[in-house]
């Protein structure tokens, strides 16, 4: 990264200068855990909390389509479902890795 920006590789792109967008509802995960996901992925195998955050965005885009009210109500319930089962598989993660 420091190369390209001494190279002037990055300057100019889009984006520049701004903060970076927030993930709300994504909790922050450390490099520690970021390495072990990336070794799992590798494996073929997610963690539940990644899977999971695969499926709220799916769901989010499914919602941002819907018009009828009735359908966004089944969707948002599916979405409401779909974050608490992430934040317990990240909660259960924190635990484990603290004992």
């Amino acid at each position: 990264m420091r190369k390209a920006e001494a190279e002037g590789k990055l300057a100019g792109l889009a984006g520049e200068g701004a903060p970076l967008p927030d993930r709300p509802g994504d909790a922050f995960v450390d490099p520690g855990d970021t390495i072990g996901f990336r070794i799992m992925a590798e494996a073929g195998v997610l963690p539940e909390e990644i899977t999971l955050g695969k499926a709220i965005a799916e769901q989010k885009t499914i919602l941002a389509d819907l018009t009828d009210p009735a359908a966004r109500k089944v969707a948002m319930a599916k979405l409401a479902h779909l974050e608490t089962k992430r934040g317990i598989a990240e909660e259960a993660r924190r635990k484990f890795l603290k004992s």
